[in-house]
């Protein structure tokens, strides 16, 4: 049998997890609200991963039409699953979530925004936003006077700032800010919970890449153990100036 790539082991830690990163339903409700997202509104889940916030969208919205997209083929196959029980109103393909055409009330965009970069993203999405429309996306943040430990945690994403950074990146595409939340603690709980139960179940008899992949996603696990208070998203919804 072929060794794993770590593509493969990725997909394999991250098959039938509810979620690919921190949140929470309530965070929806939230953005939904301060973007004022009608009622029969059109949204884009941008980087819906396998979809538990496609499906929330559509609980929250039921009239509106949800479009969700994401480049990996197995989580848009485990979104076409998940929201099958809603039919037409949620289509989810696989795309390029930089080629957003629209238009959209709301473009919502969880932990996945840093592909492209606030500045860029929001600059591409801008014709894709219908007239009033918003885009709510989370970002790495770091909070004010972070320890060895959460800077320790974020090593690996240089370009991390405070929330002044972020709010600078929004000023920077034309857009301004409508609200701003931080998602600490049970977000990241409902995250990294499941994932622990994932690995136990693949543990027993993993070797090589995959071996590898578990171990570095334990010591992510540990790290956000080491300083759970002070590792963040922000929670932005931002629309443009002239919108």
């Amino acid at each position: 049998m072929p060794e794993l790539t770590p593509d493969d082991a990725f997909l394999t830690l991250y098959s039938d997890l509810a979620r690919e990163g921190p949140g929470a339903a309530a965070d929806l409700g939230w953005a939904l609200s301060v973007a004022a997202t009608p009622a029969d509104a059109r949204i884009c889940d941008a980087g819906c991963g396998s979809g538990a916030d496609t499906v929330t969208l559509a609980k929250e919205r039921p009239k509106a039409q949800i479009d969700a997209i994401d480049q990996i083929a197995q989580f848009v196959a485990a979104a076409q699953k998940r929201t099958a029980p809603f039919g037409a109103r949620v289509q989810v393909r696989q795309g390029d979530m930089a080629a957003l055409s629209g238009p959209y009330d709301l473009i919502w965009c969880a932990g996945a925004v840093y592909f492209l970069g606030i500045t860029e993203a929001l600059r591409l999405w801008r014709d894709a936003l219908a007239p009033g429309g918003a885009v709510a996306f989370s970002e790495p943040c770091l909070l004010a006077r972070p320890s060895a430990a959460a800077r320790a945690f974020w090593a690996e994403y240089p370009q991390i700032t405070d929330v002044a950074g972020i709010r600078a990146r929004v000023a920077a595409a034309g857009y301004r800010v409508l609200g701003e939340q931080m998602q600490i603690g049970a977000a990241w709980e409902a995250y990294y919970t499941p994932m622990s139960r994932r690995i136990a179940s693949l543990r027993p008899g993993a070797t090589g890449v995959l071996a590898n992949a578990l171990d570095e996603a334990e010591q992510e696990i540990a790290r956000w153990k080491a300083a759970p208070s002070e590792i963040a998203y922000a929670l932005m919804v931002v629309a443009p100036v002239d919108g």
